[in-house]
This record gives structure tokens, C-alpha cells and sequence, in this order.
């Protein structure tokens, strides 16, 4: 290809055109909507525009088209381990169609979450929305207004994409059950959680049909703390397995044990979900899988197809877990 020679000012989208051979529009599909045109014209007009030096003006393309390439992302609580491989894997497939993703954290407050979502509105095309604590009713509001896609909230008629975790969580009552474990304790997360009922669900049904007896003991949060100030029911409960709602509960859980003297596993046993943590702990904790990284992508797949002209209608993806057998169960101690 020859070298095409340019002032020394800024790069336009006329001069990438001009030295392709191509339109205007041909340039900016190139960038935005590279499958709407042939592979090799997208190689050529990619090569002049590395050649010259020229940068897509983001900010021009959405004054004259009214898109911004822009999508949210919301979430509970960064902090939580559950939620960054959630982050990066909508990162990484936001980034592989030139889109930029803006991070909104709620701190597990509905009030926050509906002020988030509100900012947002006007500067994104797009939400994907994690874990939501909103009523229904303010999720159906918000996607009236702009495209939205669920992760971990099923919702009748929206887009969403579903961890299923009642599979796993069901091999781990199983593995407690095989063990001899006749009482067991439910850690629970936040109300609003879909996640949480759903695994609470699933202790409770699988425990009543092996006749197995459950105590639940109520969280405010998923967090490390909470799990530690859930040990001392725990005990008081005389149950010999505990289930947790999350990985940084189970290991605050872990904590406040040995706080008052008790060992994991072999005078309590500990089950975590989401799998985060597991591998990390000591000692290493049983966990139910994860595949919170597929579901940011899948997420913002859904989104993405939906804002090229896909129906998102009520789309539903559901995926699979299972229990990852590690070392904080046994025998409950004679």
C-alpha cells in the first residue's frame, strides 16, 4: 500500500476515506459496526487510519448519531470478590465492539441503585444491571426507559442471565447428608437477593425430603463481618454443617469459629457458594461454582446484540454449578 502523506494537523475521517478509497460512513462503520462491512475493506481502512495516525472522535459520532457507546454496569458491592470477574468479563466484551463501560457500585442500598440508574440514564444506551435490590416495579420503570439486561434477578419479559447455583447448592445438602450431618445451618444473604432465595429454597427442599433439620440465620450483608458475628449463632443452634450464602461469608464464618475455639471441618463443617474464595482459604474451603465471568459477558452480549437491531424480548440464560469438593467438610465429631 502506498503511504499516503498528511498535514501535521489532527487526523479526519475525510482523509482516511480519501486514502482508502472508501466513504466517510465506510470509515466510521470500520470502527463501530465493523460487520456490516467485508473483512478485507475493514483491514484496509484499519491500516490507513494507523497509518495517518487517525483516532475515532467518540464524542463527534454521538452529537451527529445520538450514540454514545456507552453502557452501565451496576452492582452491589465492588468490594464483594463475586462481582470483578463479573466486571471484567463485560469489560472485555464491551471493549471488542469499541464500547466503554461506566461502573456504578450501590452499596447494597435500593435508594442508590435507583439513583444510579437515573444518573446514568442519560449518558449510556444500554444497563446491565447485577444482583439488582430494586422492587420489580422500579426494574420494569428503569428498562421502559432504556435497554436493560439482568444478571441474577429473573424477571418476566426482561433479558436476563441466570447463575443457577440450586444445582450445586443441592450436591452440597447431598455431600452434608452422605456425611452424617443431621442438622445444618442456612447462612443467608441480603432478602432482596435473587440469588439468596433461590439458595435458601434449595437447602430448605433438599434438607425437608432427606429429613435433615435447617436453621437459617439472617444476614444484613454479605460480608466477612457478618459471617464472623454468624458464628456465635451458629453454635448456639447445635447444628454441625453450616451452608453459606457467599464465599466472604462463609470465610467470616470460618473466622468467628475459630474466634471461639472450634475447628473447620473437623468440629463444624463449612460450605461457601460463588466459588472466590475457596482455593485461598485454609483451610481450603468447599465451595458451589461460579461462572460469574460468562455471565458479564453473556450480559453484555444480550445488550450489545439488542442496541445492533437483535430482540432482546424475554431472553433467558440460564448456567449450571456445581460443588467443588475441597477440605472444610467431614464427619460431624461424635
Amino acid at each position: 500500500m502506498t503511504r499516503t502523506t498528511v498535514s501535521r494537523s489532527t487526523p479526519t475521517i475525510s482523509q482516511v476515506a480519501s486514502a482508502a478509497g472508501v466513504s466517510r460512513s465506510s470509515v466510521s462503520r470500520a470502527f463501530s459496526r465493523p460487520e456490516l462491512l467485508g473483512k478485507e475493506t475493514v483491514e484496509r481502512i484499519l491500516a490507513v487510519a494507523r497509518d495517518i495516525g487517525y483516532v475515532p472522535n467518540h464524542t463527534a459520532r454521538a452529537l451527529s448519531t445520538g450514540r454514545y457507546s456507552n453502557i452501565a454496569l451496576v452492582v452491589p458491592d465492588v468490594a464483594n470478590p463475586f462481582f470483578p470477574p463479573i466486571i471484567e468479563g463485560a469489560q472485555a466484551e464491551a471493549d471488542q465492539s469499541d464500547f466503554c463501560v461506566f461502573l456504578g457500585n450501590s452499596g447494597e442500598s435500593p435508594r442508590h441503585e435507583d439513583a444510579l440508574l437515573d444518573r446514568f440514564m442519560g449518558q449510556v444506551e444500554g444497563v446491565v444491571l447485577v444482583s439488582s435490590r430494586l422492587s420489580e416495579a422500579r426494574i420494569r420503570h428503569h428498562a421502559a426507559r432504556k435497554p436493560i439486561v439482568l444478571v441474577n434477578r429473573d424477571v418476566k419479559g426482561l433479558a436476563r442471565v441466570l447463575i443457577d447455583s440450586s444445582q450445586g447448592v443441592e450436591q452440597a445438602v447431598v455431600h452434608l447428608n452422605e456425611l452424617g450431618h443431621r442438622r445444618i445451618a442456612y447462612v443467608a444473604g441480603p432478602a432482596q437477593s435473587w440469588s439468596n432465595r433461590q439458595r435458601r429454597a434449595t437447602v430448605v427442599r433438599v434438607s425437608k425430603r432427606l429429613g435433615l433439620a435447617v436453621t437459617v440465620i439472617p444476614t444484613p450483608v454479605p460480608s466477612y463481618a457478618a459471617g464472623v458475628a454468624a458464628a456465635k449463632q451458629i453454635i448456639k443452634s447445635s447444628v454441625t454443617a453450616a451452608v453459606a450464602f457467599d464465599d466472604l461469608t462463609a470465610q467470616g464464618v470460618m473466622a468467628g469459629l475459630a474466634e471461639q475455639g472450634l475447628t473447620v471441618p473437623s468440629d463444624m463443617s463449612v460450605i461457601g457458594c460463588d466459588d472466590v474464595l475457596g482455593a485461598s482459604t485454609y483451610p481450603a474451603m468447599t465451595s458451589v461454582s461460579s461462572r460469574s465471568a460468562e455471565a458479564g459477558k453473556a450480559a453484555v452480549s444480550l445488550l450489545l446484540d439488542f442496541l445492533s437491531g437483535s430482540s432482546l424480548g424475554d431472553a433467558r440464560l440460564a448456567l449450571d454449578t456445581h460443588l467443588v469438593m475441597r477440605q472444610t467438610t467431614l464427619a460431624p465429631a461424635t
